[in-house]
């Protein structure tokens, strides 16, 4: 045989065994699909380091148990794909994401605010909760540390603009459905603010919310007054209670 046709053997020989078996080098394995398949998937892996001089810094090791978490593995290019990204479970380590609920964190100029997108920290309704919000260098939870969230356009004072406890539409809104107003009486305010992390005191701290709200709301505030089952609106400075009436007799709705 000529020296290029035993070399091609060999080659293919090398491949086709390699394709049998998990190929690691401890960072990088070449992974058969399935049993008697000659297609590969591809595993990239870091070390598990706990004096890795990253954990020192908040940002990296928040959330993370640097005794069984590899060090961050970094690509040096743009990530670019025709498919998908997915962050998934794992067994090990309560699914290998911060708590096992944050799935995406980009950080700003100052290398501390970050935005963050997160899954089932909370429940509310009676639903889990998928989040998204634009934290501040402030790492509490007061109203203080979440930055605007925009939706819509980079364009300023245009498009939605999304915080802890305020939301403000530069642009029109068009419902399909009905419009509630808020239904808030003396049981739902408090003029004081308690102090604590507002994760553990949510419900006091979302009644200063709506004193303060109330307190500092414009012209044309309006909510419904629960206690004296009124509509009441803001005008000139002062509040006033919307006049309304029975509705005409021939006025008649299925879901009475």
């Amino acid at each position: 045989m000529k020296p290029v046709q035993i070399a091609f053997i060999l080659s293919t020989f090398i491949n086709v065994a390699f394709s049998q078996q998990k190929v690691d080098n401890k960072y990088y394995a070449m992974i058969p699909g399935s049993i008697n398949s000659n297609f590969n998937r591809v595993e990239l892996s870091s070390d598990i380091d706990t004096t890795w001089n990253k954990w020192k810094q908040r940002g990296y090791n928040f959330g993370f148990d640097p005794r069984v978490t590899p060090m961050y593995s970094t690509i040096n290019g743009i990530i670019s794909t025709p498919y998908m990204v997915q962050v998934r479970g794992n067994e090990n380590e309560l699914n290998k994401k911060r708590w096992g609920l944050h799935v995406f964190e980009g950080y700003a100029t100052d290398d501390k605010s970050r935005i963050t997108m997160l899954l089932n920290k909370h429940v509310e309704l009676g639903k889990p909760v998928a989040e998204m919000y634009y934290y501040s260098t402030v790492y509490n939870h007061d109203e203080k540390a979440y930055n605007w969230f925009r939706i819509g356009s980079d364009v300023k004072n245009h498009s939605y603009l999304f915080s802890r406890d305020k939301a403000v539409f530069y642009g029109s809104l068009k419902l399909s459905n009905a419009l509630t107003l808020g239904n808030i009486g003396r049981a739902d305010i408090s003029k004081e603010k308690l102090a604590g992390d507002d994760e553990y005191i949510s419900g006091e701290s979302a009644k200063h919310v709506n004193y303060r709200e109330l307190k500092e709301g414009g012209d044309g505030t309006i909510f419904y007054d629960k206690d004296n089952k009124i509509v009441v609106i803001k005008i000139d400075g002062q509040w006033m209670k919307l006049q309304v009436a029975p509705l005409p007799k021939n006025v008649k709705y299925a879901f009475d």
